[in-house]
């Protein structure tokens, strides 16, 4: 019996992959898992995960010989790496990999929401350019104040990318960063908010930042703010965003994340002033293959008693 369980909706290419090089049995969710008979459940000792359903220490129990969870995503908020931890379980994420996508996206969503891509399309598949009506002006992108909310990886991508836009940088982060020559380090997040035109949050998901960007700093950010989420839909309080978009408290927002997604609010779909996506930051074909491979050599090492290269415990 393979030793080894995959779990999730694997692409037909990680799914062979991880057929071939590890005999992975495959199951579509952590409920599938803990379904298996217990004989089939006591031997296994990794899993490939991919996924947003709650690993916790009593889905980890279920598996009594397990030793390694390798993520497969920059984000393991829905792994509960200190019950891992107690297990003596190891646990990887994907890092780095998918960071120019990422930062490439919230960039593209800010400049598609303050030019107004999505009704600049529907005017002209509608036939309305066609026939003479007018477009509403849009906004200008280039030379906003720009506050980044978390200067890790991605947001830093985030932040070199919009310096290039000539804009002016202010970020926060759990301490200062060795950037650039002018931009701005603030300790608070409503601080950031009330020195920036538009806000990027980059911060990671979980249970300490659930909430982070509360009213206060929705309403610090002004009636010309516009918010990019491309972190995790919890890190916002959401009713307080939707209370702002619908009041004009903020112009407007581009989200890829939502609190329980896939699942949205249909008061924030229906909302002119917001540029929704389905959460894609990171699928590429080609980030999504090197997440894959990546996955799989923390897999490989863990399993050799090799230190994984993108260890989260």
């Amino acid at each position: 019996m393979p030793q080894i369980i995959a779990i999730g909706p694997y692409s037909d290419r990680d799914a062979t992959a991880l057929e071939q090089d590890f005999d992975a049995r495959r199951v579509a969710s952590l409920a599938e898992m803990a379904e298996l008979p217990e004989a089939e459940r006591k031997d296994i000792l990794a899993v490939a995960f991919m996924g947003h359903d709650p690993f916790d220490g009593a889905r980890m129990d279920l598996l009594p010989s397990l030793k390694a969870i390798a993520n497969f995503g920059v984000g393991y908020d829905a792994i509960d790496v200190e019950a891992a931890s107690s297990r003596g379980i190891r646990v990887t994420n994907t890092p780095d990999v998918l960071n120019d996508d990422v930062a490439d996206l919230a960039v593209a969503m800010w400049i598609a929401q303050a030019r107004d891509f999505e009704p600049a399309m529907q005017h002209l598949r509608s036939g309305d350019w066609g026939r003479g009506r007018k477009l509403p002006l849009a906004r200008k992108a280039s030379g906003r104040k720009v506050g980044i909310l978390g200067l890790g990886r991605i947001g830093r991508e985030i932040a070199d990318r919009l310096a290039g836009f000539k804009c002016e940088i202010h970020y926060q982060s759990r301490s200062r960063k060795d950037t650039p020559e002018g931009w701005t380090y603030h300790a608070d997040p409503v601080d950031l908010a009330r020195a920036a035109d538009d806000l990027f949050v980059a911060v990671v998901g979980g249970p300490q930042t659930e909430g982070f960007v509360s009213a206060e700093v929705i309403e610090a950010l002004g009636p010309d703010g516009v918010i990019v989420n491309i972190s995790r839909g919890t890190v916002i309080d959401e009713e307080a965003l939707i209370a702002a978009l619908e009041s004009g408290a903020i112009r407007g927002a581009a989200l890829d994340v939502f609190k329980g997604e896939p699942q949205v609010d249909p008061r924030l779909i229906g909302m002119k002033n917001l540029l929704p996506l389905p959460h894609i930051g990171s699928a590429t074909a080609e980030t999504r293959a090197a997440m894959g491979e990546l996955q799989r050599r923390n897999l490989r090492a863990m399993l050799d008693g090799r230190e994984p290269e993108t260890p989260v415990n």
